[in-house]
């Protein structure tokens, strides 16, 4: 029988994702391992790799295709001994329903209608069509089952130990072959880990209603005085899931002043001192930024029970300090995440920042590198921000907002000095970390951060 070649899960949040490029065409012939395919999702540019052998019967989905949902069949593949051209006929009455012409991105939005008379009502933007009202429940029942949605491939075994642990299998992010659920995902899905939110009730209102429509936007400018810039995944992400962190997570805001005086000595000092390469180039160059995510790893494991994340369930009690460090790109942000920051020496962690920072304005980053995490810091002090509040990310219970450094007056033993001056805000999840808490954990930070010496104890 044909094989089909499905689009990938290539992380446990991904939906949906981009056919970027096809790099085997109808008739090539592939092994395990071989890579097919370039998939682009929110933050990132994959590659993928077959996982059966044969002979591309049939591509179903050209390159340059969008919003590909996950588990769609992309294209199809002829085993060994398989006639290819019977092989690609069988399945081209079934398209996908996602097949479309490849987007293209340079094409400009469409003209805005001429101006009516204020009198008449607003005219219906050409660029951007009226929200079409939603398919009762009964509509959309039939429309998954009939484009495969509903159904969630899985092993006899996978199955039988969902049944018992009375698991939904839609809920469990698979890992086998072509998304399929195995008795692994199972077991890490008893333990709270790779469970999708529940789906919605049909016919149920969506979560996050906009308050205005498009159409209702529009028709308060003047048309042909605007450009209409789609969005592309990663925007939608961005305002899907910082939309929903801030309507579900109860968050309280602790902001104090940090001295680093001494920090930016040592930072001076050890800079100096850095060992070079053939080149003459010094091998790692300290930021500020490097001496806050230290100092966050080691304030998390003084205060333990801030390095938690909240599920329905329980509180993960997170045994090592994963920092996410949010950064910049063309078009969002993405957080790489040192891993067990606090066993990291300083120099460590800042070229596996600059690395960090280089793929990932280049879209090179992979999943594992940018998912999950501890905790978060984001910095604006490079542009000159004193002071800002920062979204929580989940699975993140805290985030650190860092300001710029500037000199300020203070008082010391009653009389006015100027010292280098810091102020941070950290953003807490209530439901896992009360003030008191979060004041211990700040309070430990900045203990860290104005005296730096005592990181590395």
């Amino acid at each position: 029988m044909p094989i089909n070649i499905l689009m990938p899960a290539l992380s446990p949040t991904m939906e949906k994702g981009n056919l970027a490029k096809w790099l085997k065409k109808e008739g090539d012939k592939v092994k395990s391992g071989d890579v097919i395919a370039e998939i682009e999702t929110d933050k990132a540019t994959m590659e993928v790799e077959a996982v059966d052998e044969g002979t591309i019967a049939k591509i179903l989905v050209p390159e340059g295709t969008q919003d590909v949902p996950v588990n769609d069949i992309i294209a199809v593949l002829a085993g060994d001994g398989e006639d290819v051209k019977s092989a690609g006929a069988s399945v081209g009455a079934a398209k996908p329903a996602t097949e479309a012409a490849p987007a293209k991105a340079d094409a400009p939005p469409k003209p805005a209608p001429a101006a009516a008379p204020a009198s008449a009502p607003a005219p219906k933007p050409a660029a951007v069509p009226a929200p079409q009202a939603a398919p009762s429940a009964p509509q959309a029942a039939s429309a998954l089952q009939a484009n495969g949605h509903a159904r969630t491939f899985s092993s006899p075994l996978a199955r039988r130990l969902a049944k018992e642990a009375g698991i939904d299998l839609a809920r469990i992010t698979g890992t086998g072959p072509h998304g399929r659920v195995v008795a692994r995902d199972v077991a890490e899905a008893k333990s709270g880990k790779g469970l999708k939110a529940p789906a919605a009730a049909p016919g149920a209102a969506p979560a996050i209603a906009p308050s205005m429509s498009d159409k209702q936007i529009l028709a308060l400018y003047e048309p042909g005085s605007y450009e209409i810039v789609p969005h592309d995944g990663m925007r939608r992400t961005i305002a899907q899931r910082l939309t929903a962190a801030v309507q579900t997570i109860p968050t309280f805001y602790l902001t104090i002043d940090c001295e680093i005086g001494k920090l930016l000595a040592a930072r001076e000092e050890i800079n100096a001192s850095a060992p070079k390469d053939k080149e003459k180039k010094p091998l790692y160059k300290l930021s500020v930024n490097d001496f806050v995510i230290k100092a966050m790893a080691v304030a998390l494991q003084k205060i333990p029970n801030c390095n938690v994340s909240w599920t329905e369930g329980g509180m993960l009690k997170h045994k090592h300090s994963d920092i996410g460090v949010a950064v910049a790109m063309p078009g969002g942000l993405i957080t790489p995440i040192i891993r067990k920051a606090e066993t990291k020496t300083l120099s460590t962690i800042s070229n596996e920042m600059k690395d960090f920072a280089a793929r990932a304005r280049a879209r090179k980053l992979k999943p594992d590198e940018y998912q999950g995490g501890t905790t978060a810091v984001s910095n604006l002090g490079m542009y000159g921000i004193s002071h800002f509040t920062a979204v929580i990310n989940p699975p993140h219970a805290t985030i650190l907002a860092v300001g710029t450094s500037e000199e300020r007056p203070v008082v010391r033993g009653g009389k006015i000095e100027i010292a280098q001056m810091m102020s941070v805000t950290l953003s807490c999840d209530h439901r896992a970390i009360d003030g008191a808490l979060g004041a211990e954990l700040i309070g430990a930070f900045k203990q860290l951060i104005e005296n730096p010496v005592m990181m590395m104890v």
